[in-house]
């Protein structure tokens, strides 16, 4: 027989067995903020196993500026995609753990739900997918994603926010990246100048509404247009295509882009072409960050445009500028282009609180 006391140690050490598993109600559903303007395309199909609930967005918001996701837990996923930037970093090249530099520039995160596709080569094909990438990359965050479910699981009250939000406290690979992609599909622009003009809330200005017309024509004999608008859709302003070679290189590529994932030659020195809401903030441009102002951006596509096997051939289809086909725009025209591309800027979803980090 054991001594009463230990008698009573060994039962209070066993498990209790009636206590029921921890239980959470059904996280609230969350609707999308589709804007509410003419003209927007449909944004693309919610995935079935991860639609937007209140708690889950909210949840990804704290983990897209947690730094314990990163191996040294210096970084987040708001060091290189800063709101006041525009979720750029204003880098040319991106800086992860350790000071290691990435090898392109880190992309606007504005309006995800209607992209098919993430990152400059197009390597993913849902937001979800896409988060694992530089969670793990070793010059990026270079953190397994178990790693940090683990590190998560013993972290504040993330076990509380993911039973919230998932039914189970139990922190999981996939549940990490469904939470970010929750958040990431929130991140909406639609009030910028150019918006509220086209809801007639306001009138862009001579050279602005010059500026949109030059970035809406195709040229023609006798016309002379930017054709921004072949690759850059209004009102949303994202990539028709998705991908293109837009002349900043020529052959042999040091950067194959979008051809180092397919393995397709005529995808060579392509690249994702990227949304231009908040241009004026996201410098410096390009993949490689290789021009530090919209002037040089512009004159790039007016002047110097270069031609290899699979550069988009709409930049050498002016008629009135033979035999280069070039764009060719006069100075008057430029800055005129220039201005429209600053009504693009919506101050609001670069102070929305909403997007803010939860723990300043």
């Amino acid at each position: 027989m054991l001594p009463a006391g230990l008698f009573f140690l060994a039962v209070a050490c066993q498990p209790d067995k009636d206590v029921p598993a921890e239980t959470f109600s059904a996280p609230t559903p969350m609707t999308f903020p589709m804007p509410a303007q003419a003209g927007w395309p449909a944004p693309q199909p919610m995935p079935a196993d991860n639609p937007l609930t209140e708690e889950g967005v909210a949840l990804g918001r704290r983990l897209f500026y947690e730094k314990q996701l990163s191996a040294d837990g210096t970084i987040s996923c708001a060091s290189c995609h800063q709101q006041s930037k525009a979720f750029t970093d204003g880098r040319a090249f991106a800086i992860g753990v350790n000071g290691q530099q990435h090898r392109r520039s880190s992309m606007s995160l504005v309006n995800l739900a209607w992209d098919k596709s993430f990152t400059w080569d197009g390597a993913t094909n849902s937001l979800e997918t896409q988060a694992r990438v530089p969670l793990e990359n070793p010059v990026e965050m270079h953190q397994s994603l178990a790693t940090s479910a683990s590190k998560l699981q013993q972290l504040g009250n993330y076990p509380q926010l993911f039973g919230k939000a998932f039914g189970s406290s139990q922190i999981t690979e996939d549940n990490i990246l469904k939470a970010l992609a929750q958040f990431e599909r929130t991140l909406v622009s639609y009030n910028s100048k150019y918006d509220r003009s086209k809801r007639g809330e306001v009138r862009l200005t001579a050279d602005e509404q010059a500026g949109l017309d030059l970035f809406s024509t195709h040229s023609g004999p006798g016309i002379n247009g930017a054709e921004c608008f072949h690759c850059h859709s209004l009102p949303s302003v994202s990539g028709i295509h998705e991908f293109t070679n837009n002349g900043v290189d020529v052959a042999p590529f040091a950067d194959p882009g979008r051809g180092g994932v397919t393995g397709q030659a005529f995808e060579v020195g392509r690249f994702k072409i990227p949304n231009l809401r908040n241009v004026a903030l996201t410098a410096p441009y390009m993949h490689d960050g290789r021009f530090q102002t919209l002037e040089e951006v512009i004159d790039h596509y007016s002047d110097h445009v270069k031609s290899a096997p699979t550069t988009d051939g709409i930049l050498f289809s002016n008629p009135n500028n033979f035999p280069s086909g070039r764009i060719l725009l006069n100075a008057d025209q430029k800055r005129q282009i220039l201005a429209f591309l600053h009504t693009l800027t919506d101050t609001s979803f670069l102070t929305d609180p909403r997007y803010s980090d939860p723990n300043p």
